[in-house]
Formats: C-alpha cells, structure tokens, sequence
C-alpha cells in the first residue's frame, strides 16, 4: 500500500502525464480545426501539433531538475533521455513516416496496375515523428506545464 501511495504522490510522474495530456487535447483540437472533424486516434496517437512526447519528457526533465536540482544525477539522465526522445521523434520517427506513406502509394499503385492484392490488409501508419516545430511546440508546453505545476504545488 505504501509503494502506491509513493506513486500516486509522485509530483514528477504527474507533471508528465498532465503535459502528455494537454499536448494530446491541443493535438486533438487543432486536427479538428484542421479537418473539421472530431478523430479519437488524435487524442492518443503519434504525430501531430504539438509532440506529446516532447511535452512529456521536457516537462519530466524540468520537474526533476526543479525538485531534485539541475545539479543531481536524476536531472542529467532526464534531460539525456529528453534529448534522446526529442531528436528520434523528428529524425528516425518523422523518416520512418514518411516512408509508411512513400510505401502505402506503392502498395496501392501495384494493387491497381497488376490487380493484384498483397497481403497486408492495413495501410501502413504514417503519422509517426514530428517536424522541429511540432517538437518545439511540445518542449515549450512541457517547459510551461512544469514550471506552472511547480510554483503552484
């Protein structure tokens, strides 16, 4: 009971999960401004303005460096894994997306020619990564989300 009490007072982890949250809202929102129409996979899926993971590892690095000290151990692993996840999400990531897409115009243009159908049934996912601006625009919401949590709690 106490190790649950422990996680359920976890400001940190909380942080994350309220900055992850507010970026998928704003993604949700803005994809519906943008398409004027109302996608659930925008509240939980990847890509998108702006990047929830982002958000959730810059907010989860300031948090620790504002409780723990920008100083600690714990600061520098966050802020390497936030470089980490930040730099994959618009180079790997937005790269393996735009290939799903490259591939799924392949996949229907050999469909159509030969009439043939090929075994995969789905579509490949194509939103994957971000573009810089997306990631900055999740940093910046991390940034704010912990600064803001922080001087209130």
């Amino acid at each position: 009971m106490e190790i649950l009490q422990q996680i359920l007072s976890n400001k940190i982890m909380w942080i994350g999960i309220l900055s992850w949250f507010m970026a998928q809202v704003f993604k949700t929102i803005n994809n519906m401004i943008l398409t004027g129409k109302f996608s659930i996979e925008r509240l939980f899926g990847d890509g998108g303005m702006p990047s929830g993971h982002s958000a959730t590892v810059s907010s989860v690095a300031l948090a620790v460096g504002l409780y723990e000290g920008f100083s600690s151990p714990l600061f520098a692993v966050a802020f390497i894994v936030a470089i980490i996840v930040m730099h994959d999400a618009m180079n790997v990531r937005l790269q393996a997306g735009k290939q799903a897409a490259l591939l799924n115009v392949l996949t229907d243009t050999f469909e159509k020619f030969t009439g043939t159908d090929l075994p995969n049934e789905e579509k490949l996912k194509e939103l994957l990564g971000h573009t810089p601006l997306q990631v900055i625009a999740g940093c910046i919401l991390g940034l704010i989300v912990a600064s803001v949590c922080f001087m209130i709690f």
